[in-house]
């Protein structure tokens, strides 16, 4: 076999408590039984053992460019479109800086799910109390709503050009997309990821053969990656370097990535765990440096 899965008990639903390495720091009554995130799908992604380090690292992507896809929301683009026509390559340190948080975010999301095996929304439960919880529930939800806005209408307006649907039917078409998500899904982890690393692939490629097209000044795209004082006198970019910043926190993401590196049938011991995290880091840096990649391709090609 070249490939393991992990013990997992008959009740699958359940863990007991000394499961749970370093679980110091959790309530007592939190800590009694704890549901696996995701059952449906917990460590249900073969893991090679031996073979060449590619096949490891092709078997851990997946979970990085599922949550690629929040840094490149249409409030991404509109503050990068904003930017570029605005300040030309200026912004493209804002862009740089922005990323570079959101790599260290998703890689402490990745080693929490991974050390622990509780996924962020599970860590909070187990740790803060009932109020606190609360308020934590309603701030997710309301960035989860008002990420999706932008995605629905983004989408029905993107569907009105490009074919001339109504905004309210292009709204009800992009309603389904949960539905497809929910049934590749069902099908299997690795389809659904499938599905969206192809979309990525195909936005990437678009982008590129854009950029080379445009032909943009080499020399002056690099000066942009280089932070400048401009960016702190000049009120309206400052403004838009926010937006930019604002459009990069994605707290629901946290929660996501915390719950799906879980996916992976990696050993659930001290070395196993480092080594997923390792693989699991290392997947999430490479699907944002794409979106990297494509939120400076926006601002470079809207100069």
């Amino acid at each position: 076999m070249d490939a393991k899965s992990p013990m997992i008990s008959a009740d699958s639903s359940q863990m007991a408590p000394n499961s749970l390495p370093n679980a110091a720091g959790w309530r007592a009554d939190a800590a009694a039984g704890v549901q696996r995130s995701l059952p449906e799908v917990y460590g249900s992604i073969a893991i090679p053992l031996g073979g060449h380090w590619f096949r490891r690292l092709l078997a851990f992507a997946g979970p990085g460019y599922l949550v690629s896809v929040g840094y490149m929301d249409p409030g991404n683009w509109a503050t990068d479109l904003a930017g570029g026509s605005k300040f030309g390559y200026t912004l493209l340190s804002v862009i740089l800086i922005s990323n570079l948080m959101a790599i260290l975010l998703q890689a402490l999301a990745a080693r929490l799910g991974i050390a622990t095996d509780r996924d962020l929304a599970q860590a909070c439960r187990a740790t803060y109390s009932r109020p606190v919880n609360f308020l934590l529930w309603l701030a997710c939800e309301a960035a989860i709503i008002a990420c999706d806005l932008a995605e629905v209408i983004g989408t029905a307006i993107a569907l009105k050009l490009l074919f001339g649907i109504p905004l309210i039917g292009g709204a009800l078409i992009t309603a389904l997309d949960a539905f497809l998500l929910l049934l590749l899904m069902n099908k299997g982890f690795r389809f659904l990821e499938a599905f969206i690393i192809a979309l990525l692939i195909v936005i990437a490629v678009c982008f590129a053969i854009q950029i080379v097209a445009a032909a943009p000044p080499v020399a002056a795209m690099l000066r942009g990656f280089a932070p400048s004082t401009e960016i702190f006198t000049n009120p309206e970019m400052l403004y838009i370097a926010i937006g930019i910043l604002g459009a990069t926190v994605m707290p629901h993401n946290l929660y996501l990535h915390s719950s799906i590196v879980q996916t992976r049938a990696y050993e659930r011991t001290d070395e196993g765990r480092r080594d997923a995290i390792k693989w699991a880091t290392t997947d999430s840096t490479i699907a944002l440096m794409l979106a990297l990649f494509v939120n400076a391709s926006i601002l470079i090609r809207s100069y």
